[in-house]
């Protein structure tokens, strides 16, 4: 008899699996079905949006970061829609999802802030990736422009990374906006300097020199007569990416034509590259 009601039971448990099964199934493989779509769907919605951005001739870093938030986006809706098709009821989902949201936009207040100036500095553009920039104490090339960072590679190739928050909040000087940038340069001469010969000499030295630009064209001047010493002042224009290495030169080739003209240098010789 015991046995007999066992095999009822499970009889009876099979058949009402069973019914669910059937009942529920249609929702299941639509559900399913939307899934899949909705993946492959996704997929060709980014490759296309990007190609157009590309079309478009879009700053890369704005069309990157505009595909992430649009991919995520559709991820959002289509899990919700997945989980509707399904029948699990959204309207506490949602309500639980933006709790959760609120408890962690209050922990990270400062990751938020980060991604508010990630948004300002892509959207505003005061550097774009390549921009020799200045910025909290810093000089770098722009490597990359992330949501929450920007990445800087210095001069002896040190990766950089800063806080977008304070970054956007903060004086940025950007090197590159112009092509050009111009040095500022000094020689501490003796005051048995003849001031037009030394002013010719540099001059010279300048003019010979291929990589300085002859527009704006480059001044030499007495910028200061202190206790000691005759102050002259070196100002060229040139390219960016020449910077260093003209600033270099003409601090070699000058004092090699002071002395060869029997010019004395006094100690204080400095160069100022900002």
């Amino acid at each position: 008899m015991g046995k007999l009601l066992y095999i009822n039971t499970i009889k009876n448990y099979s058949e009402g699996f069973i019914k669910v099964l059937l009942d529920y199934s249609p929702k299941l493989i639509s559900a399913f079905i939307i899934l899949i779509v909705g993946i492959y769907a996704i997929r060709f919605i980014n490759r296309m949006v990007k190609k157009i951005m590309v079309k478009r001739n879009l700053d890369p870093t704005l069309s990157k970061f505009l595909a992430d938030i649009l991919i995520w986006v559709l991820r959002v809706l289509l899990f919700v829609t997945f989980i509707s098709k399904l029948g699990i009821e959204t309207s506490s989902f949602v309500a639980i999802l933006g709790a959760a949201g609120l408890a962690v936009g209050l922990s990270l207040q400062g990751s938020l802030s980060n991604f508010a100036g990630g948004m300002l500095i892509i959207l505003f553009k005061p550097f774009r990736v390549g921009d020799t920039i200045e910025a909290q104490g810093v000089i770098g090339t722009v490597s990359e422009i992330q949501i929450f960072v920007t990445k800087l590679l210095s001069a002896n190739n040190q990766t950089i990374f800063i806080p977008n928050g304070i970054l956007s909040n903060g004086i940025i000087t950007n090197f590159s906006v112009a092509g050009m940038r111009r040095l500022d340069l000094v020689f501490s001469l003796s005051y048995e300097t003849d001031i037009k010969l030394a002013k010719e000499i540099v001059l010279n030295v300048m003019q010979s020199h291929s990589k300085i630009l002859k527009s704006p064209e480059p001044l030499v001047m007495v910028k200061d007569l202190t206790d000691t010493a005759i102050h002259l002042a070196i100002r060229p224009w040139t390219k960016i990416e020449d910077f260093g290495i003209v600033s270099s030169d003409i601090l070699e080739n000058c004092k090699a034509a002071f002395e060869e003209k029997g010019i004395s240098i006094q100690p204080s010789v400095r160069g100022i590259s900002k």
